[in-house]
């Protein structure tokens, strides 16, 4: 194979397209037990590998972002000052999460050990209420109104607070707020070369989009659809983000730009005001710690609900040993499944907003709490979610989000998830601004037993309350080696299937010493304990393993779909290389120097 720079991927790996070997001849007689220890995917096609690089790295879903990032380190910038660049980068490149009109958390991890977690996510504003989204029939609103479509439907958005938190506090304070800014701000000005992806994601949501005229202007030019390789300029984007230069991030919450989204909220009904806008604030909290096989996880604690699970699900798992099951076999399987099941069942009763409720994180993820789950989980028979109810712990997603990590040269590390909720959010575009709007007024309970978009089940401890922070799936994860340095940052978008995709991610780099391109890129499952189903992708499991847990008691999805879009970064023990892992199953780009 031809030589490849440290800095740049390996073109002529080939991409995943994974081809698997029959674990079984057809037809074959065995019985139940030995089924699933043999029925697995042994991997035909080679992995790509990691993309190295000595000083840092950053991964994200687009490659221009990406580039931005490693632009700023290559300055003098830390990993905060390139994840506030990146965060900003995305705004413009990557309009179906990337934004200023959402929210989201990140995870900081200094080279000194310190960790800190920001919660920059969305609130409700001060007039929602909590029947907002139940119509006269008691039935939940639909289209226009519902918790998912237009001006009332967005949350006041956190982004560019939480970006200034961030670069104020931990940022290296070599570069300024307008330095971080200006790659984005030349991008919206000068525009960038619209993607097949990109070009795909706006059609597919031409509809969603076609409903206002701000949005149906910039992302759908009025009918005449942007084709690969054209350039999208986003005028009213680039003088917003020059506002913010000049005047600061609070310019945001309470000058021009402020004024501009309060004016149309009021002009569409929304709720919205420019009083929501200037109390809004981020927050520092400190971020949920377990352990997994003497490796230590940091995550992302409430309104989150990422951590809390993510570390719940890893304790169920540390009871069994992974390392002798083959990591494709339906025994593997089953094992996270049920785990996931639980974990799910607990997120629906206990999480929420921590300043509105208290939620028992202390006693969901202590290991004895696990312990008495793993004691109900049979490893021939699946369970009926039916039948599993929350349990009583001690002091008791858009899919379209994105996620981006990034280290440095000095080893400090940011994870960061960041998003609007479903793919362009509300489809919003406030007029004047060029700031798309989020929707996630839905990720609050609208009505306890009812599904939301995601058909999750959620309690009354998430209903909707004036400036509340609705809950969330978004899992920006550290995982750290036993002698407590940083080993790798990953994350993921996918709603709820995000906390599932890192518990997958983690075992695979953990329990079957996969490297970290190979743990992302493999086939993954999800399920959430309601709908009382495995969600799973095309050419992820074989028809023996999919069987097998079948004849289980398991149940599949009828139809396949991809999971997640995760991206991480490493620090190689052996040799301190940074090492960078960009999904294959979309179009982003891990850039290391």
């Amino acid at each position: 194979m031809k030589s490849v720079n440290c800095c740049t991927s390996p073109t002529l790996r080939v991409p995943l397209k994974v081809l698997w070997r029959r674990a079984l001849p057809t037809g074959s007689s065995i019985g139940l037990a030995a089924l699933i220890l043999q029925s697995a995917l042994p991997v035909q096609a080679a992995w790509r590998a990691p993309v190295r690089a000595r000083h840092g790295m950053v991964a994200s879903t687009n490659r221009i972002a990406s580039q931005v990032g490693v632009d700023i380190l290559k300055r003098g910038g830390n990993a905060v000052d390139a994840a506030v660049a990146v965060a900003f980068a995305l705004a413009v490149t990557y309009p179906a999460a990337g934004n200023l009109g959402g929210g989201g958390f990140m995870m900081i991890r200094r080279a000194d050990g310190q960790a800190v977690a920001i919660d920059y996510r969305e609130i409700a504003p001060a007039k929602a209420s909590r029947t907002m989204y139940i119509g006269a029939d008691g039935k939940l609103i639909e289209g226009e109104g519902s918790s998912t479509v237009g001006y009332r439907a967005a949350g006041v958005p956190g982004t560019v607070a939480g970006m200034d938190l961030a670069l104020r506090k931990y940022g290296s304070g070599k570069l300024k707020w307008a330095d971080v800014i200006e790659p984005a701000r030349k991008l919206a000005r000068n525009g960038f070369t619209v993607s097949h992806g990109l070009q795909r994601s706006l059609r597919n949501n031409r509809d969603l989009l076609g409903r206002y005229s701000e949005s149906r202007r910039i992302f759908l030019r009025n009918g005449k659809l942007w084709k690969e390789g054209e350039i999208l300029r986003q005028s009213e984007l680039a003088a917003t983000l020059a506002r913010l230069q000049k005047n600061g991030p609070r310019e945001f919450y309470q000058g021009q730009t402020a004024r501009l989204i309060a004016d149309d909220m009021k002009a569409h009904n929304g709720l919205m005001s420019l009083d929501d806008l200037k109390n809004y604030r981020a927050k520092e909290r400190v971020p949920v710690r377990g352990t997994y096989r003497g490796h230590t996880v940091l995550s992302m604690p409430p309104p989150s609900s990422g951590g809390v699970a993510l570390i719940e699900m890893l304790n169920i798992l540390e009871g069994y040993d992974m390392k002798v099951l083959h990591p494709f076999s339906a025994a593997r399987y089953h094992r996270m499944l049920e785990a996931m099941r639980r974990a799910f069942a607990d997120r629906a009763e206990w999480m929420a907003d921590p300043d509105f409720v208290k939620v028992p994180t202390s006693g969901l993820i202590q290991k004895s709490y696990a312990a008495r789950w793993r004691e109900g989980i049979s490893l021939e028979q699946a369970a009926r979610s039916a039948d599993i109810k929350a349990g009583t712990p001690v002091g008791a997603e858009a899919m379209q989000t994105t996620h981006f990590s990034l280290v440095d040269a000095a080893g400090n590390a940011v994870s960061n998830t960041y998003t609007l909720n479903g793919g362009f959010g509300s489809g919003v575009t406030a007029r004047g601004t060029g700031v798309l709007f989020n929707n996630e007024m839905d990720d609050f309970t609208s009505q306890p037993g009812t599904p939301n978009r995601y058909g999750l089940i959620q309690s009354e401890r998430n209903a909707v309350a004036p400036r509340k922070r609705p809950l969330s799936a978004m899992t920006p994860t550290f995982v750290l080696r036993s002698d407590g340095k940083l080993w790798f940052a990953v994350g993921s978008p996918g709603g709820p299937t995000i906390i599932n995709t890192l518990l997958q991610i983690i075992t695979n780099v953990v329990d079957y010493d996969m490297d970290l391109q190979a743990a992302i890129d493999a086939p993954r499952v999800h399920h959430q304990w309601l709908p009382d189903e495995i969600a799973h992708e095309p050419l992820g499991l074989s028809k023996e393993t999919q069987s097998t847990l079948i004849a289980m008691g398991h149940t599949f999805a009828k139809t396949a779909r991809v999971i997640g879009d995760a991206h991480g970064v490493m620090i190689d023990p052996a040799t301190g290389m940074r090492l960078g892992a960009a999904d294959a199953r979309n179009e982003g780009a891990a850039v290391g120097y």
